[in-house]
């Protein structure tokens, strides 16, 4: 089959044949039909994250068809549609796991990652780790809400924004998009302060009272603010614009370093800064279930599984707003 893979240096993916994967006893071996491309590919060819798997197949926004399952796979078969997400196993015995917080799980593994992903023509999930799928959903629509939904809704709950309040988000992209959404239909105001005309322009368009620069000041004092660039500088603006009592999540795997900030101007009056960190599979099918019922459809942009590289492209630059999804015939 064919897949994309890491190269031997930071920065270089390829296309290459690689034998189909084999679904071990509680696997099943799925057709990619669509894979989200995320900010955390580029984190991983990038190696800004240390390598875990060298010549790996990034991606872990899928969605597709199983065609095979494992001798001990019991709920799904094939045919049936599923999406794959990031977090793709823990050990479930830590505190963590028994605690219901399984993204904190030390033996956690990730898609595209610790083990292949979707950027290739099939892949392979863990039947535990897989969320059903209805079929007649577009795939293409489906696999950003896979990663990009589920860790913007995991920070939307960590930011403890109060009814009706003033949500400020740093970085427009994928993820923040999608957040926006959500929030704005649960009543919730919004400023936006990102770069790139094609980001501010999408942010006006999901209802953002206030659009600026990365660094702008909002007019209005932030009750919670989200940071999704992986910029280090943004955590003292985010901070120093949210009002006394104010939260500010990062939702960024990797983020450059935050400059030293002052204790007076920055974090004091209780404000909080937290981080979110994977997912649960919990948060993974609370956000499926809401973006169902709220209608929160991302905007996409779709290439051919061919280019695959041009996405990726794209996304570093900052050239295209909303979701990228590579989209396999």
């Amino acid at each position: 089959m064919r897949a994309w893979t890491t190269g031997d240096t930071a920065g270089s993916l390829r296309l290459r044949e690689v034998p189909l994967p084999r679904p071990g006893p509680d696997e099943v071996l799925v057709r990619v039909e669509a894979c989200g491309v995320c900010r955390t590919d580029l984190h991983v060819i990038d190696r800004e994250l240390p390598v875990h798997l060298p010549h790996v197949v990034p991606g872990h926004q899928v969605v597709g068809v199983v065609e095979d399952v494992g001798a001990a796979v019991r709920q799904l078969g094939r045919g049936d549609r599923v999406g794959i997400a990031w977090l793709r196993s823990t050990c479930g015995t830590c505190r963590w796991c028994r605690e219901g917080r399984e993204n904190l799980c030390p033996g956690s593994r990730y898609t595209g990652w610790d083990t292949h992903g979707g950027f290739a023509e099939h892949t392979t999930v863990p039947e535990a780790y897989a969320y059903r799928l209805p079929t007649g959903q577009d795939p293409g629509a489906v696999a950003p809400l896979l990663c990009a939904g589920i860790i913007g809704y995991r920070a939307l709950t960590r930011a403890n924004l109060p009814p009706g309040g003033m949500l400020g988000i740093y970085g427009f992209g994928s993820s923040a998009h999608l957040t926006a959404r959500l929030a704005v239909a649960n009543g919730a105001r919004l400023s936006v302060m990102t770069r790139g005309t094609a980001n501010r322009e999408l942010a006006r368009l999901a209802g953002a009272e206030f659009v600026g620069g990365a660094t702008a000041v909002p007019p209005t004092r932030l009750d919670a603010a989200i940071v999704f660039a992986p910029a280090g500088t943004l955590v003292p603006c985010a901070l120093q614009a949210t009002e006394r009592g104010g939260t500010v999540v990062l939702a960024g795997i990797h983020m450059s370093e935050i400059p030293a900030m002052s204790y007076i101007e920055n974090l004091f009056q209780e404000r909080d800064l937290r981080t979110v960190a994977a997912n649960t599979r919990a948060d993974g099918a609370a956000l499926l279930r809401l973006a169902d019922t709220l209608g929160i459809v991302p905007t996409v942009t779709r290439y051919p599984f061919g280019e695959t590289g041009a996405a990726l492209a794209d996304l570093r630059s900052g050239r295209a707003s909303g979701s990228l999804v590579v989209v396999l015939d």
